[in-house]
């Protein structure tokens, strides 16, 4: 690819991420080279990761940036740190090996939390490589950020199990 586009997956519904590791396989699957990095999840919670890197996904997941909406009493400071280090370690990757896609799994959330700020995200946005497709998920995308993006999709809640006071299931919901 000469020009990388953006993409972002948000929406207060089910398929963010579902979305986002259908075109990392996909990706994968035609001989692209992958770069899937997770924020706000567990290490161990989550199938996905285990299978993405079973095709030759690189995976990152950053489980000390912790969503303050689920963990109130969390440091502030500490996640804007934990944040920094995540982009600076992601940066790191992309300048040691060539990407074509680069996926930030609930990066949107960390605008929509105040764990990093909307000037700094556009930031990071702008001075990706040209050539790295790049694909953007989370709830609550602002307009002046989707404005940065080629493709915008948004995934609605019409009904959801979790309403009817409903767990989530390992396999299906994470």
């Amino acid at each position: 690819m000469t020009r990388g586009l953006v993409h972002i997956y948000t929406g207060d519904g089910k398929g963010k991420t579902t979305a986002a590791v259908g075109i990392s396989v996909r990706a994968r699957g035609s001989g692209l080279s992958v770069l899937f990095a997770q924020f706000f999840k567990e290490k161990t919670g989550h199938g996905e990761v285990p299978l993405m890197q079973s095709i030759g996904i690189d995976t990152l997941v950053f489980d000390s940036v912790k969503s303050p909406l689920f963990n109130p009493d969390i440091d502030k400071k500490f996640l804007t740190s934990e944040v920094t280090r995540a982009l600076t370690e992601i940066t790191g990757y992309i300048r040691k090996k060539h990407y074509d896609l680069l996926v930030l799994d609930e990066f949107i959330c960390l605008m929509t939390e105040n764990v990093l700020s909307e000037t700094d995200a556009i930031i990071f946005l702008e001075n990706k490589p040209e050539n790295i497709e790049l694909v953007l998920t989370g709830n609550g995308a602002r307009e002046s950020f989707i404005e940065h993006a080629d493709y915008v999709t948004f995934m609605k809640n019409i009904k959801h199990p979790f309403a009817s006071h409903t767990d989530a299931r390992r396999g299906i919901e994470f």
